[in-house]
């Protein structure tokens, strides 16, 4: 088996990971001790859940508290820790505790799933990994224990800190809120604790593991930071200001109206840092304004940084095509950030990402709305949630078709794998002639 594995590329490997993962918890997902009636799920419904779950996504066709129950919830669980840090990296962990040895093959889809450039030192990549993932998980979950355990009691407290810490790190975006009849976290917007541990949360799971690695070793030295690094933590930075300020003054007399002014900035902060990619939400996404609305499905698309537990065309795309941009304006011939210049591969690899998710997202907006009669503006915003895998919804997702969630579906793979790896997955390896072609202008613009 593991001689035919050797066949595929590496990115075809990751991908039939994941999708036998996803069929693993769908068939886990359908047995009636996974639900709280004793019923058997519809495989459609569970199909749904385990690729939401595994792809970090965090839409829902059935509430995740009142239909699943405690072993559905912690299958669920499972499948967001294997989504969220990739299932080769969680491979390899075994491998580790069972002091296997990990060869060159095993080394290099480590590679590609930790999201690393490098090969020298991927294995002491993933113990950094699971050591840092554990330590600010388990954080998380004592933090928000301190908020849930006094209202929910020790136990159930517990498993709410500890649920929802691994889903906020992970950028699942998954929550047993319904238990209450609340909207996510609606009812803690204006909470500090539970808010600034979700965030944070939030923003360290979608930083990547290269970029964790790189701050590990050089500390606060910024200067000594790689180039990946330096563009993930300012263009993270950027996105989150930038988003803050815009959610503050389209929101204040719209969804965030019945919200205290002096909190009206907290639920901003968390309403820009949430869209990339978390799917927690603390104002109800269906009252958000139109401009409101478009800001978090651009934010959605964006999505998190390479190597992360977030999906999204990434953080470190929407800055190379951002400059590229900048730079063909000003008829400059190169570009680039912090006296670095990018390859002519990375911007051409950018501008495909940026193609692929927009015209994804195109067409399968368009191929909802012929199938099912709903405005536009739900539809578009669901497709652009399922295809960053972020999670937020304005509540229409169990009301369509059975084949319009099956492309949700297939938006959710294909978000979290990566549109770009699934293009190559999916290509043939055929060796082809290099032919040098004519070289002719054409008018652009």
């Amino acid at each position: 088996m593991l001689h035919r594995l050797r066949n595929f590329s590496y990115i075809q490997i990751i991908a039939l990971g994941f999708l036998a993962t996803i069929l693993i918890g769908t068939g886990l997902l359908c047995l009636p001790i996974s639900s709280r009636s004793g019923m058997v799920t519809p495989f459609i419904d569970s199909l749904f859940t385990a690729t939401s779950a595994t792809c970090v996504t965090g839409l829902f066709v059935v509430d995740t508290w009142s239909h699943w129950s405690y072993f559905g919830q912690v299958v669920i669980l499972l499948l967001i820790q294997i989504g969220g840090l990739g299932l080769m990296t969680v491979i390899s962990m075994v491998f580790i505790f069972m002091r296997k040895r990990i060869g060159l093959h095993e080394r290099r889809l480590l590679m590609q799933s930790a999201g690393t450039i490098r090969l020298s030192g991927v294995v002491r990549l993933v113990k950094q990994i699971l050591i840092l993932t554990l330590l600010v998980e388990g954080i998380g979950m004592l933090l928000l224990a301190i908020r849930f355990c006094p209202s929910m009691g020790l136990g159930m407290g517990l498993w709410y800190a500890c649920f929802h810490s691994i889903s906020a790190f992970c950028n699942a975006g998954l929550d047993l809120m319904g238990q209450f009849g609340q909207a996510s976290f609606t009812a803690y917007s204006g909470d500090l604790l539970v808010n600034f541990t979700l965030m944070s949360l939030i923003v360290i799971g979608g930083i990547g593991f290269f970029a964790w690695n790189d701050i590990l070793r050089k500390k606060a030295h910024f200067r000594q930071y790689e180039l990946h690094t330096k563009i993930v933590l300012c263009t993270t930075g950027i996105l989150i200001l930038s988003g803050t300020v815009a959610f503050f003054l389209t929101e204040q007399n719209a969804s965030m109206s019945h919200i205290p002014a002096e909190k009206r900035w907290l639920t901003a902060l968390f309403q820009s840092i949430s869209p990339r990619t978390a799917g927690f939400n603390t104002v109800d996404q269906a009252q958000l304004s139109d401009a409101g609305s478009l800001l978090t499905t651009i934010l959605m698309l964006i999505g998190g940084s390479p190597g992360s537990t977030a999906g999204g065309m990434k953080t470190t795309t929407f800055a190379v095509l951002a400059v590229s941009m900048l730079s063909s304006i000003r008829n400059s011939s190169t570009s680039g950030l912090f006296k670095r210049q990018f390859s002519q591969d990375t911007i051409q690899q950018a501008s495909a990402v940026g193609c692929i998710y927009i015209s994804l997202s195109v067409l399968s907006t368009w191929a909802i709305c012929a199938l099912d009669t709903m405005p536009l503006k739900e539809i578009f915003f669901e497709v652009t949630s399922a295809l960053g895998t972020v999670g937020l919804s304005m509540g229409v997702t169990a009301e369509l078709s059975h084949p319009s969630q099956l492309i949700l579906i297939l938006l959710m793979y294909i978000g979290r794998i990566g549109g770009l790896s699934v293009g190559l997955a999916l290509a043939d390896k055929q060796m082809r002639v290099a032919v040098q072609r004519p070289t002719e202008k054409i008018l652009i613009g």
